[in-house]
């Protein structure tokens, strides 16, 4: 037990006695009192209040503007000072990580640190604040455990929500507010582009071909015939081949994913294009707000690297001091803990090289796949194990022991995500519509639509590996 003194103490790492029970009464006792933040050495933890605060007033802003940690109460504010202030004096860049599970404020404290750099910044502040409820509503969706969930991290957009979700879960918010009959004018874009927004989104909402066809800018029977009928290349010719239920189905849903994950980076282009103040920039700050399919399992991963890295980089320089003190340790390098389940993800002959070999193959099933996965790791791995799902729970095929706990998989259609295979007819089609942005989403070349397509084949050309290094750089120098 710890001395009353230590009661609902701002930095628990100030404890006499730091275990478990000590963290949870000290964070209950905080929370009863409406101190959600609260430190935790280099940290900050945060309890979700699920109601309206006021701690986040302009006033509240102005206060922790220049203050360092200690000189006022735990807040999201101060960590966010505090990297600007850095930023500023070490000329340096800066980042933010924000984690925690899905429902426990993420989201909402990543607007919270835009909300501050845009006050203190004094540069386009309420083009960045208005920026959110738009990628919200075309970027987040209710799950079952979140009525408001991201679902892209970094470029990452869980375009398989679009066709299908699970039981007491929702498509993207966009999809349910066009319904509401609210104005489009609020989307911020010019008159245009925001009828041209709502109209994809309705068409792909639309199970009705002529409706589908019409509100995309093309003709009904064109589309029908390129779904039933495209053209494929064999050889050299390309030839007409008639396609069955299922595969006109795999085809539309494809389609309907592509055009809405073509609309949400272009909309992400629009954005950035007017938040550009077109003055020259040195250093910047990065907010990373992290979100059972796959691609829940690329955001573990992602997880997992963060962690590990984090582990290694935060535990090595503490034992650093130990040394420098002359105090006797034993060299432990703590970021070697998450490395059975990477390498479990990521390492040839691991679950990523394994989906990519499987998709390379016209026969391969989720069964063939799932197989090759068990022949490889089970009980050679203690990470990968056989699931046992509780009862009335969803199907699992194969369990990860995560850092953060064991997590379940379901694997029906990852060989169809992984390949999401586009029919080129329809894509053609496309590039003729007569609507000019759903044009622009599908061109290839040429004016703004090179432009599009510079950033997005720049934006998936960046793959895990690149993107972990950057976000190592980023972490060792912040």
């Amino acid at each position: 037990m710890n001395p009353p003194k230590y009661d609902k103490i701002e930095d628990m790492a100030m404890m006499t006695h730091l275990h478990e029970p000590a963290v949870l009464y000290n964070l209950k006792e905080r929370y009863a009192a409406w101190m959600i933040y609260t430190y935790s050495g280099l940290f900050c933890v945060t309890v979700n209040p699920y109601k309206w605060l006021p701690v986040y007033n302009p006033e509240v802003v102005l206060a922790y503007r220049g203050k360092k940690r200690q000189e006022a109460p735990p807040h999201i504010f101060s960590i966010s000072d505090n990297a600007y202030q850095f930023m500023l004096t070490d000329r340096e860049n800066q980042s933010i990580l924000i984690t925690g599970e899905s429902g426990a404020g993420k989201t909402v404290n990543t607007k919270r640190v835009i909300q501050y750099f845009a006050t203190i910044a004094a540069s386009g502040e309420k083009k960045k604040e208005d920026a959110n409820p738009l990628l919200e509503a075309f970027g987040n969706a209710k799950t079952v455990r979140n009525d408001n969930s991201s679902r892209f991290v970094s470029y990452l957009l869980e375009k398989s929500r679009v066709t299908f979700q699970l039981k007491a879960e929702r498509s993207y918010h966009i999809f349910y507010q066009i319904m509401s009959n609210k104005k489009p004018e609020l989307i911020g874009f010019i008159t245009q582009n925001a009828a041209c927004l709502v109209s994809l989104n309705c068409s792909i909402s639309y199970l009705v071909a002529d409706k589908a066809a019409y509100l995309m800018g093309l003709n009904s029977a064109d589309l029908l015939k390129a779904l039933c009928y495209p053209r494929v290349k064999v050889g050299n010719e390309y030839v007409t081949k008639g396609q069955t239920v299922q595969q006109v189905n795999n085809s539309v849903g494809a389609l309907a994913k592509a055009v809405y994950e073509k609309m949400f980076l272009w909309m992400v282009v629009r954005i950035n294009q007017q938040l550009d103040t077109k003055q020259p920039r040195q250093y910047f700050i990065g907010v990373l707000d992290i979100f059972n399919s796959l691609e829940q399992l690329c955001i573990n991963f992602t997880n997992e690297k963060l962690q590990q890295f984090f582990n290694h980089h935060m535990f090595v320089l503490e034992q650093e001091e130990y040394k420098k003190e002359g105090i006797e340790w034993e060299f432990i390098d703590f970021g070697m803990d998450l490395a059975a389940c990477i390498e479990l993800i990521e390492k040839p002959m691991g679950i990523f090289s394994i989906l990519e070999e499987e998709c390379m193959f016209p026969k391969a099933t989720d069964t063939s796949f799932k197989n090759k996965l068990y022949d490889q790791h089970l009980g050679k791995s203690n990470n990968f194990q056989k699931p046992k799902p509780a009862k009335g729970k969803a199907e699992a095929h194969f369990s990860l022991v995560h850092y953060a706990g064991t997590v379940d998989y379901n694997i029906s259609g990852w060989l169809d995500k992984n390949k999401d295979p586009l029919n080129e007819t329809v894509v053609g089609l496309y590039q003729k519509s007569s609507m000019k942005t759903l044009a622009l989403l599908f061109a290839s070349t040429g004016g703004e639509a090179g432009q599009f397509c510079e950033i997005r084949i720049f934006i998936f050309l960046f793959n895990y590996s690149t993107r972990a290094m950057n976000i190592k750089h980023l972490f060792i120098y912040s």
